[in-house]
């Protein structure tokens, strides 16, 4: 093992290749793009091999020849983020319900319109019932790490697995990170046996059609499955931390919890600012802890249950939302906690990569502590851009695009008159 200064892209590039794919389907999009052009250079040199690297016209296209790849008993990968990933989104469903293990990256990026290539989580929380394992790195090593734990759990289970890491925030950053060796990995995870493959010599059928009378019983047997999924993503993390000696993975991680009363609940790179304002808090005094999901699907309800169980007020923190509802995460949160006598705040922070500081954080810490927080909450919203345009609305039935009269407002882009 060796400690090099990497791009996260990169880095998570020479892991998945340390994994040994056998084919890796490729199309472009920001943030995502490093990661798979990485895998392209390895293949290139020859020191991924044997790999078919296959250039697609499509993100539909990729996850489309990543299913013919499993099913013909190739270890597959791929890579996306936004729009991407919902062009793929017929596909995503076909290799869940197939029991296809392909991992793929997500390079977590907003979803448009109007068009934006930051970062949150809008573009894999909209994928959430697709049958497809999600895992959330905090961090680039983890990232890293993830990947050879989320072919484990592919393969052992026979379920696709997503491996998500915050866009921009992870992806291009440069930083000190410990790359595992080829035969640490190799040791770690054993070559691929799928548990259903295409064979000329003995003819079957993957995905056939099926009426009412069995459709029931598939579905189960994948919500089984992922199920089975909550005992193993622990178990596999536990292998890992003895092969690597690092703590990567798992169902979720707890900080600063043990005497809590406030804790706050979040996925990804987030959580890094989050526990420093806690840490800030602790300081001055308050009880207060941190729980960070790394497993969203399958979401661990006993294992939430018993992070925020005892605390008296519990706070969800994403960086996505259910327009018209809420709170996504924070849904199955409140399903876990069920029957105790807490109260709930929803904070829906980061859309669209703005800044989630630790002044706001802190403040918002704060008024949750002294009883002055709402049960939901968008952080750091401009109360006084949104007056604006409601007004408009209200005046003027042709009032224009929301977005970019907001942006007019700002002084951002040049435009005719508000009417």
């Amino acid at each position: 093992m060796s400690v090099r200064q990497m791009e996260g892209a990169r880095a998570v590039a020479e892991t998945v290749a340390a994994c040994r794919p056998q084919v890796v389907c490729a199309y472009p999009i920001t943030p995502q793009t490093h990661i798979v052009e990485g895998l392209g250079a390895l293949v290139k040199t020859g020191t991924l091999a044997p790999c078919e690297f296959v250039n697609v016209e499509s993100e539909f296209a990729a996850m489309s020849v990543a299913i013919g790849a499993s099913a013909a008993g190739a270890r597959a990968y791929t890579a996306t983020a936004s729009q991407g990933l919902l062009f793929m989104t017929e596909a995503l469903y076909n290799a869940s319900g197939m029991g296809l293990p392909i991992v793929m990256t997500v390079a977590n990026r907003a979803i448009g319109a109007p068009i934006n290539i930051w970062n949150d989580h809008s573009d894999a929380m909209s994928q959430r019932d697709s049958g497809w394992i999600q895992l959330y790195a905090e961090t680039n090593q983890e990232a890293m790490d993830l990947h050879p734990q989320a072919f484990r759990l592919a393969e052992e289970l026979s379920v696709p697995v997503m491996v998500c890491m915050d866009g921009f925030v992870l992806t291009h950053a440069f930083e000190a990170l410990e790359v595992p060796d080829q035969a640490a990995v190799d040791a770690f995870l054993p070559p691929f046996e799928p548990r259903q493959v295409l064979d000329p010599d003995a003819p079957l059928t993957i995905g056939a059609m099926v009426g009412p009378e069995a459709f029931t019983e598939v579905r189960y047997l994948a919500f089984h499955r992922q199920r089975e999924a909550l005992t193993r993503i622990p178990e596999i993390a536990g292998e890992f931390r003895a092969a690597f000696g690092r703590d990567s993975g798992g169902l979720l991680h707890t900080y600063r919890c043990e005497d809590a009363t406030t804790v706050v609940l979040a996925m990804g790179s987030v959580l890094g600012t989050l526990k420093d304002a806690v840490d800030g808090l602790r300081d001055d005094g308050e009880r207060i802890g941190v729980v960070g999901l790394t497993s969203f699907r399958p979401f661990p309800m006993d294992a939430v249950r018993e992070a925020l169980g005892a605390a008296e007020r519990v706070i969800v923190l994403e960086r996505a939302f259910s327009v018209g509802v809420g709170g996504i995460v924070s849904a199955n949160v409140h399903m876990a906690l069920a029957g105790l006598d807490q109260r709930y705040h929803t904070v829906i922070a980061g859309l669209g990569g703005r800044a989630i500081t630790g002044r706001s954080l802190r403040a918002m810490l704060l008024d949750a502590i002294g009883g002055r927080l709402d049960p939901l909450v968008f952080l750091d919203l401009d109360r006084g851009l949104v007056d604006r345009e409601l007004e408009r609305v209200r005046g003027h039935r042709r009032s224009g695009p929301a977005a970019e009269n907001i942006l007019r407002d700002l002084g951002i882009v040049a435009g005719g008159p508000h009417r």
